[in-house]
């Protein structure tokens, strides 16, 4: 993409979450005006992306998702280094792959989780194959955690990276490109396109967005995940490990300076009450069984959160286009895949304000609709 193509037009984007900040400093970083509004604070406080482990891990998820964000992931992880490098502020970037590891009495769901994996594999030549590991090479990898499993998966390539800090850098990068920022100021895309102030609204609102999705056939609805953060100064993971259980299969996600957070699958309810003590009790007990460390961390919080989730659990960007008005394009549903995905969901969003269309979103198989005053097409599926 020219730089030229974006210089001086002037967009509004709201929401100030992951979307938004990212596409705000990549759109400034190209000379294009932007004003950027959140209906919170500045620190992301409302954000679901401040309440998460932001793994980057494809082959991990594909036992689980879709291949589309599956390839969207693949697609992701390169650009997540350059997008960092990018920013003036150090963000903690890790791609030491993912260990999974299991109890003996867990072996035989392990063996269909590592089944289910490979065969993602065969059909995806991108993907690494899994690396099934003995006990001595666990010990070789992971130290930490030897003593308590013979057996365990390797997944090549696969990363994470520090949300909070994420958050946090690109704060001051929308200060240092001059972005116009808007905090406690909730405001409606629609009415801002009738204001004839910018070429294009760009609506990034996360599950702020339900009502402009209510007429969609892909409705939009929040997915409460919870999580953890521990001080544990005597584990020393070097990597995300993820613990197979029917159950209460949990991540642990070790950030910068001992800090570790823990979290297991999502849960379907839109509550934003606290956590639960069942949900306390099973995600500390598990945690305590992949490394005794933990006995003694220090819990920092327990924190919950609703993801932004469409009907078929795939992220979508829509495009509307009517006489009179500025462009809109909304962007959602990016579901617990948020910072797994979020590069490619911007780069084709980029994509679509440059040349209206996205040659990378057929590629991946990310859903962009258009509707055209009240005639609604489909530009890739």
């Amino acid at each position: 993409m020219t730089q030229s193509n974006l210089r001086l037009r002037k967009f509004a984007i709201v929401g100030a979450g992951l979307m938004g900040r990212l596409l705000a400093c990549t759109l400034a970083q190209r000379g294009a005006q932007v004003d950027l509004f959140d209906k919170a604070r500045a620190d992301g406080g409302g954000a679901a992306a401040r309440i998460a482990a932001a793994m980057l891990a494809p082959l991990a998820e594909s036992a689980i998702t879709e291949d589309s964000v599956v390839r969207m992931g693949m697609y992701s992880l390169p650009r997540w280094k350059e997008c960092i490098g990018q920013l003036s502020h150090p963000v903690f970037f890790q791609q030491e792959g993912t260990l999974i590891v299991w109890h003996s009495q867990d072996v035989s769901e392990a063996e269909r989780f590592t089944n289910h994996l490979e065969k993602n594999c065969r059909h995806n030549s991108q993907l690494p194959f899994p690396q099934k590991l003995t006990n001595s090479e666990i010990r070789q990898i992971e130290p930490g955690v030897a003593e308590r499993f013979m057996q365990g998966l390797f997944l090549p390539d696969e990363g994470q990276l520090d949300n909070r800090q994420l958050l946090e850098s690109l704060l001051k990068e929308l200060q240092l490109l001059k972005v116009n920022c808007h905090w406690n100021a909730a405001v409606d895309p629609h009415q801002l396109r009738t204001e004839n102030r910018y070429d294009c609204v760009i609506d990034c609102r996360g599950n702020g967005a339900k009502d402009a999705w209510a007429s969609s056939l892909n409705s939009l609805r929040g997915v409460r995940g919870e999580v953890v953060r521990l001080y544990a100064p005597e584990v020393k993971l070097r990597r995300p490990t993820r613990l197979i259980h029917p159950r209460y299969p949990i991540y642990i996600a070790p950030k910068e300076n001992d800090i570790y957070v823990v979290g297991a699958t999502e849960i379907e309810s839109e509550d934003l009450s606290d956590m639960s003590v069942r949900s306390a009790m099973e995600l500390l007990s598990a945690v305590y069984t992949v490394h005794s460390g933990f006995a003694e961390a220090r819990i920092l919080e327990m924190t919950t959160q609703c993801r932004p989730t469409l009907k078929n659990n795939l992220p979508e960007i829509r495009v509307l286009k009517e006489k009179g008005l500025a462009d809109l394009i909304m962007i959602n549903g990016l579901y617990r895949h948020g910072f797994m995905i979020s590069p490619a969901v911007m780069d084709c969003a980029l994509e679509v304000l440059e040349q209206g269309q996205s040659n990378t979103a057929l590629d991946l198989g990310l859903s962009i609709t258009s509707n055209i005053s009240t005639h609604e097409s489909s530009l890739c599926a």
